[in-house]
């Protein structure tokens, strides 16, 4: 068993978001040391290290909730997984379509810009209704 700072440590999930994991359920209530300090199980560790990759991959928490459950599941759905993970792409997909139109519109609005001008075209650009 070991305390939360080497959990985090081992994990690469941070000690508040471990306790907030917790509070919502995605880990179980750790056992308590007898100076009250939480005591963590390499299963444990291993949990927090699959929603921390669910987190990098961008997937929200409850989706990770569900994927963590589908992996500990004996007969893990693996169509549930791949829809989505499918839903997932498709989220990235349109955020990264907005990203695109938005760095458009930046570029568009700064074009033209000119350093040391007292009139900024982007600032009146934004003004205008």
């Amino acid at each position: 068993m070991i305390a939360i700072g080497e959990a985090s440590r081992q994990s690469g999930v941070g000690i508040e978001a471990i306790r907030y994991y917790e509070r919502e359920g995605l880990v179980p209530k750790p056992k308590r040391a007898s100076n009250n300090r939480r005591l963590y199980s390499e299963r444990d560790v291993g949990r927090l290290r699959f929603l921390k990759k669910c987190r990098d991959l961008g997937f929200p928490l409850a989706d990770a909730k569900v994927l963590l459950s589908l992996s500990e599941s004996r007969d893990g759905d693996c169509q549930s997984v791949k829809t989505m993970a499918e839903i997932h792409t498709a989220n990235v997909r349109a955020k990264i379509a907005e990203l695109r139109m938005l760095e458009a519109a930046l570029s568009e609005l700064t074009v033209n810009c000119s350093g040391g001008s007292v009139a900024c075209p982007m600032l009146d650009q934004l003004q205008t209704a």
